[in-house]
């Protein structure tokens, strides 16, 4: 297994949904991948943890979340576990050394790992109780 990033686990589950990876930056984002019937082949991306508006692709289906900050006890950690949705939180590359840091964190480290993750196809590994995997699926 080819690990490109690490996070945080929202919670343990032995789901390990594969997807492409959307990243979502607005509620626009979010209604039209909800509208364009192809939300559960995607595993969604989004900068923060407390990113409200992603709740409506949580209760349609989404199969699969990674947040580039946050922490499980944030929002979107709480919603995944009430819809048992894997989440990998605060994700990093791991052939990286820049790591998210609350207030001292520039954009240069999320449009790297965006640049990283979107359009490849992943896999969620959510089994630890607390580290969360991304690999290429095979």
């Amino acid at each position: 297994m080819q690990v490109l990033a690490e996070g945080y686990n929202a919670f343990e589950t032995t789901k390990s949904p594969t997807g492409e990876v959307k990243y979502l930056r607005s509620p626009q984002d979010v209604i039209e991948v909800v509208q364009s019937g192809k939300l559960q082949d995607y595993i969604l991306l989004v900068r923060g943890g407390t990113t409200t508006f992603l709740t409506p692709a949580l209760s349609m289906g989404a199969v699969g979340v990674i947040t580039m900050s946050g922490a499980p006890e944030s929002h979107l950690g709480i919603l995944s576990r009430e819809f048992q949705i894997p989440c990998v939180m605060t994700a990093y590359l791991t052939a990286s050394d820049s790591r998210y840091e609350v207030g001292n964190t520039d954009d240069s480290h999320f449009d790297a790992i965006a640049e990283a993750l979107v359009g490849k196809t992943v896999q969620l590994h959510c089994d630890d109780p607390e580290v969360g995997r991304i690999s290429i699926a095979n």
